[in-house]
């Protein structure tokens, strides 16, 4: 069943559209991840133009990650002020982004730094995470083996400016937060993410917070972000497609209820491992496009030019 989207002004199978969306609402529930780091991709590979995949990805992030975070809000597994500050931090970065997005795209750039910063960020993030959640499950099942002692005291309790996080059992500096959460809107704006797949690894080994309560903290950081980078793009860009939006909305809020199922009945060093792998897998396909010579190569008919 095609369907036409105006503003990418192409056709799409909407059945596709929706397994796309459904898709990424159980990885939003499952790992506390918006899903933007594999759906804007997906949208590349079905012929969505990379200005409109970035920009109309982000809505279809606010419905799956609202639809998860309600239910880890049940479980009370949401520090509410850690989200905050994170969230603050998130705003002003979001706004440097799309201010970085508006000039790249009036350079003819934006296509090519898009897919650069995929290849770059998920190749990094995947290949740690994946390192990490070896050893972690190596140890798992070896009782022999203790695990390393976890640093209580980084750098986040000798900076000033502490706050007592309750529900994470904290008491840190605000200021990592601040910034973890500005790099995480600078990638919402420019890549079409939630940031999840940066947020929750930096939660988790440079805050220390608890597993179970960084799924969904991340998810509440996320939701308000990615509604306010939906916002600025519309405004300052015109690129979001709303009928397109609307399809992956549907996909995703069914997906997320069936991710959070899920989250409870797998342990957290293999919630982390399948994440490591999913961003590897999606890291090594755009890397190949980008070095592969196109199958249909073609050129633009310049005037004046015989």
């Amino acid at each position: 069943m095609q369907i036409y989207l105006p503003i990418a002004e192409v056709s799409v199978n909407a059945l596709l559209l929706l397994g796309i969306g459904g898709l990424v609402g159980i990885l939003s529930g499952l790992f506390g991840v918006g899903g933007g780091f594999l759906i804007t991709p997906l949208l590349f590979f079905v012929g969505i133009p990379p200005a409109v995949a970035v920009a109309t990805s982000a809505n279809q992030i606010v419905a799956a990650s609202v639809s998860a975070v309600i239910a880890h809000f049940r479980r009370r597994n949401v520090d509410l002020r850690m989200g905050s500050v994170l969230l603050a931090g998130g705003l002003i970065g979001s706004s440097l982004g799309v201010w970085l997005f508006a000039r790249l795209r009036e350079l003819g750039q934006i296509d090519l730094f898009v897919n650069l910063c995929y290849v770059l960020f998920l190749g990094t993030v995947g290949g740690l995470m994946f390192a990490e959640s070896l050893r972690a499950l190596r140890r798992s099942r070896d009782p022999s083996r203790r695990p390393a002692p976890r640093r209580r005291h980084g750098l986040a309790h000798r900076l000033p400016l502490k706050l007592r996080f309750r529900v994470s059992g904290l008491y840190i500096s605000v200021i990592p937060p601040l910034l973890i959460g500005a790099a995480v809107g600078v990638l919402a704006a420019v890549m079409g993410v939630g940031g999840g797949f940066l947020m929750v690894p930096a939660m988790i080994y440079l805050l220390h917070m608890p597993t179970k309560v960084v799924v969904g903290t991340s998810l509440f950081q996320i939701v308000f972000l990615t509604a306010y980078t939906t916002l600025l793009h519309a405004t300052a860009n015109k690129t979001v497609d709303m009928m397109l939006a609307v399809i992956l909305i549907l996909g995703g809020v069914v997906g997320a209820q069936v991710g959070t199922r899920l989250s409870g009945r797998m342990r957290a060093e293999q919630l982390r491992i399948l994440l490591a792998l999913l961003v590897l897998a999606v890291c090594a396909t755009l890397a190949l496009g980008l070095v592969l010579p196109p199958a249909e190569p073609f050129a633009l008919d310049t005037p004046g030019v015989g």
